[in-house]
């Protein structure tokens, strides 16, 4: 875990999560509350929410926001601020996903999920720059293996996530020298319900078992949510959950040859057995995306 200095108090900051109803954002958001942290939850689902934030041990207060309107997250920032004080930290986790031939793949759905996952980050990131400029605060974007090694099915996930990575690198530069300090964290599988089930889908399932034995491993989500706040602790550049996401890094360059190797072989071979259907955005998450006021 690359880190920039001593780990930090979070007694008394406040903290923004985006994604915070459920999975990595909720339990997060539960581990900065922990800490001391007065935290700001945003997402769609505005009953979850609410209840998210009424177990939390600090001051919670949550909004109902889409993090792909501009105006909206505009507007939640200055309410923020004004409920519970200038923002010191921001984790940008909102996602979705979807699987499948992006050959028959439903374009408004594909759009979609580069539009959170990746334009809902940089709105995140633009809402809040002027508490993190101010405060010398630090941005955590949640990003994935698909960031390092892109798979076959899952083409609008890892191009969002390989866009993310790229914006968090060039955001680091910038703020470089104004003091604010900017992370990305690779997880791999974790326990939430956007993958739980994931067997239900051929895509995916197949996906799954034709990744390397430890990157097939499920992972708690408070263990992985733990270490993201470890990360926040110690303001870092990056960190990787599981640790062995690191060696992914030193071999992202063979990694396109690869899977295109083992794809050439074996997609023929699975799709005649079963074939790949698109998924839908996944989860309940998904759903509540897809539910969203038009």
């Amino acid at each position: 875990m690359a880190h920039s200095q001593r780990p930090l108090s979070l007694h008394g900051r406040t903290a923004v999560v985006t994604g915070a109803a459920r999975g990595v954002g909720e339990a997060v958001a539960r581990e900065l509350s922990q800490r001391g942290a007065r935290v700001a939850l945003l997402g769609e689902e505005e009953e979850a929410l609410r209840q998210v934030a009424s177990s939390l041990p600090a001051a919670a207060l949550c909004w109902s926001v889409d993090v792909t309107d501009d105006d909206a997250m505009a507007r939640v920032a200055v309410e923020v601020r004004e409920r519970l004080g200038e923002v010191s930290i921001v984790v940008a986790n909102a996602g979705i996903a979807e699987g499948g031939p992006f050959a028959g793949s439903d374009p408004a759905t594909w759009r979609r999920v580069i539009e959170v996952n990746l334009i809902g980050s940089s709105i995140t990131a633009r809402s809040y720059l002027p508490d993190l400029l101010a405060s010398r605060g630090y941005f955590l974007q949640i990003a994935s293996l698909a960031s390092i090694g892109a798979a076959p099915l899952m083409s609008s996930y890892c191009a969002s996530k390989a866009g993310v990575e790229s914006f968090t690198h060039s955001l680091r530069a910038e703020l470089a020298s104004r003091h604010v300090a900017v992370g990305i964290a690779y997880l791999n599988w974790t326990d939430t319900d956007m993958i739980r089930g994931i067997d239900q889908h051929p895509v995916l399932r197949e996906l799954r078992a034709h990744m390397p034995p430890p990157a097939r491993k499920v992972h708690p989500v408070g263990w992985v949510a733990a270490r993201l706040a470890i990360a926040v602790e110690r303001r870092s550049t990056a960190v990787y959950v599981p640790t062995w996401l690191r060696a992914a890094q030193l071999a992202r360059a063979a990694l396109p040859a690869v899977v295109t190797q083992i794809s050439r072989r074996e997609l023929p071979r699975l799709a005649a057995r079963t074939p790949f259907e698109a998924t839908g955005l996944l989860g309940a998450g998904g759903r509540a995306d897809e539910a969203r006021p038009q």
